[in-house]
């Protein structure tokens, strides 16, 4: 599929710390490329006609409403196609696949949960009419806190799974490989999560792993289809895009407190990984964004 050389491997702001992301913005366009993430995903939109799904290797024009829950590491995206309509309006959860544990899920209560999750491989398609009804519930999710917050998502989850007439999209469980698989990956993510706001070198992160630098440069571009500085500059506008939009801070405080030394070079970047300028992408998420 041509498709594939354009995905896009998203670092998502959600750290290891976070339990729950969700965006809840009205758009006119959609630009965001193919991607993958570890993390799941809900996703529902509103007066989205005409708009192209792909999930795995489903490919779709949407109607007016959809609801759709995507596995982890499964590649999805939305893209404008044939829709002409202003105030589109989107809601998008994120979170770990392990925020549920194996030991949680096996609990008999939690087996329509259990098997949504094992679905989600292949990204779910959920009625128009589950949509419907979940709509006023996830416009409101964005204004709940903490443990209200988890018990809503909980609960929204568990009725999807409930709910009748679901579709998987993708017919095979096509995903990227997760690289977080991976012993010296993991070693390297933790390091990188605790330095990112430093200079980290080539070599530092080689003799971490106890490699030579060609041999890390082919590692780290086999496991993640990046070379180290992209891959550490990823890290950084994840952390980035987050911060624009929670916090209120310069653009040049952000690019500094991310670990880029020149603001020349941060926007440059920042715009290649995001397809906007930093103040752009601020402007477009205007809507509400939380993360608990």
């Amino acid at each position: 599929m041509d498709i594939l050389k354009k995905i896009h491997r998203e670092i998502t702001p959600l750290s290891s710390e976070d339990c729950f992301l969700v965006f809840d913005r009205t758009k006119d366009f959609f630009d965001f490329p193919i991607h993958f993430h570890p993390e799941m995903e809900l996703n529902f939109i509103v007066n989205g006609e005409g708009v192209q799904r792909i999930v795995g290797d489903s490919i779709e024009e949407i109607t007016n409403v959809e609801l759709v829950l995507v596995g982890p590491s499964l590649y999805h995206g939305w893209e404008q196609h044939k829709c002409t309509n202003k105030g589109i309006r989107e809601v998008t959860i994120q979170f770990h696949e392990d925020l549920f544990d194996d030991a949680f899920l096996r609990r008999s209560i939690m087996k329509p949960l259990r098997d949504l999750f094992n679905r989600s491989v292949h990204g779910i398609l959920f009625s128009e009419e589950a949509a419907l009804q979940m709509q006023p519930r996830l416009f409101k999710i964005s204004k709940l806190d903490g443990i209200d917050y988890f018990m809503e998502l909980l609960s929204i989850l568990f009725d999807l799974a409930n709910s009748r007439n679901q579709r998987l999209l993708s017919t095979s469980t096509i995903h990227l490989e997760n690289f977080e698989n991976s012993e010296k990956i993991k070693v390297l993510y933790e390091y990188v999560q605790e330095n990112y706001a430093s200079k980290i070198t080539l070599g530092e992160v080689s003799n971490l792993l106890n490699m030579s630098n060609v041999s890390f440069n082919r590692f780290i571009k086999k496991r993640t289809g990046k070379t180290f500085v992209e891959y550490l500059n990823d890290v950084r506008i994840g952390y980035a895009s987050r911060w624009l939009i929670e916090k209120d801070l310069s653009i040049s405080e952000i690019a500094f407190m991310c670990g880029f030394n020149s603001i020349a070079n941060f926007n440059r970047v920042f715009k290649k990984s995001k397809g906007r300028t930093p103040t752009r992408y601020r402007e477009d998420f205007s809507g509400i964004k939380r993360v608990l």
